[in-house]
């Protein structure tokens, strides 16, 4: 059996944990990945269809929502990956590329300037098609 090697110090003078340090390091890569894949496609609609609807945050979040639980379902059901890879995917990329908070804030945004019609569907569009796609997601998880 090999010993493991001393471990190395942190800047407090704690041990650090190998292991530990490679999920950090999964995690904050697929953040990144699952930011710049937010702003990639957030802009990108946006600027095709214009400002006067979020339609890049409402695309992400539905993106967002189909991926969860699309990812949720094969790693439950089919175990395709394990449960450290399927964090990494869902808490590092997934949860950097949608934009619950983006989302709430434009809501808010339109309701300040009484756009309640707007308000409305940006929130019943958010929520609805979210669970469709989620559910969506799910589904085609089960088919694979």
């Amino acid at each position: 059996m090999k010993q493991a090697g001393p471990r190395p110090e942190t800047a407090i003078g704690a041990t650090l944990d190998m292991d530990m340090s490679l999920k950090i390091t999964g995690l904050a890569v697929a953040g990144a990945c699952g930011a710049l894949a937010r702003y990639g496609l957030a802009g990108l609609l946006d600027r095709q269809m214009g400002s006067s609807f979020p339609w890049g945050t409402l695309a992400v979040n539905v993106a967002g929502c189909f991926l969860f639980g699309l990812i949720w379902t094969l790693t439950q059901e089919r175990w395709l990956i394990g449960g450290e890879m399927r964090m990494i995917v869902l808490v590092g990329f997934v949860g950097s590329f949608t934009t619950f908070s983006a989302f709430l804030f434009e809501t808010d945004q339109m309701i300040e300037h009484a756009e309640w019609f707007m308000a409305s569907l940006n929130l019943a569009g958010e929520l609805g098609l979210g669970l469709v796609a989620y559910l969506a997601g799910a589904f085609v998880g089960r088919l694979l």
